[in-house]
């Protein structure tokens, strides 16, 4: 099994910074692609940031400019750098995983999401 950890929500006043984390442990040989989506409340989930293994990124174009993805491969772990923070970032942020190989089974790729963690953003 593989189980996302995410940290470091919490509360900002608009223009303020946040650092998420997102860990991935487990008996993991690999990870294709690791990123972030938010969730407002009365609106669909939606795609922030993600990175590849190779390092390809891609943003929303709400975030570009202000949020910044990077990963620590060998930790199996995402970041996301958060500047400029505005009230219509607040939502709930989970992390995914996609295409994760475990060790104990590597003929299986497994999609795997975060419990997400709130950012709140005050005007």
């Amino acid at each position: 099994q593989v189980q996302l950890v995410e940290s470091g929500g919490g509360l900002v006043q608009a223009g303020g910074s946040l650092r998420l984390s997102c860990a991935a442990s487990g008996s993991i040989l690999s990870i294709n692609a690791m990123g972030w989506y938010r969730q407002a409340p009365g609106k669909q989930r939606e795609l922030v940031a993600r990175i590849t293994s190779d390092g390809s990124i891609n943003y929303a174009d709400s975030v570009k400019g202000r949020f910044t993805i990077s990963r620590a491969n060998a930790k199996n772990t995402v970041y996301l750098q958060m500047n400029s923070l505005k009230p219509e970032d607040t939502a709930v942020y989970y992390c995914n995983a996609v295409r994760v190989v475990l060790t104990t089974t590597p003929d299986w790729e497994y999609d795997t999401w975060g419990q997400g963690t709130q950012v709140t953003v005050s005007s």
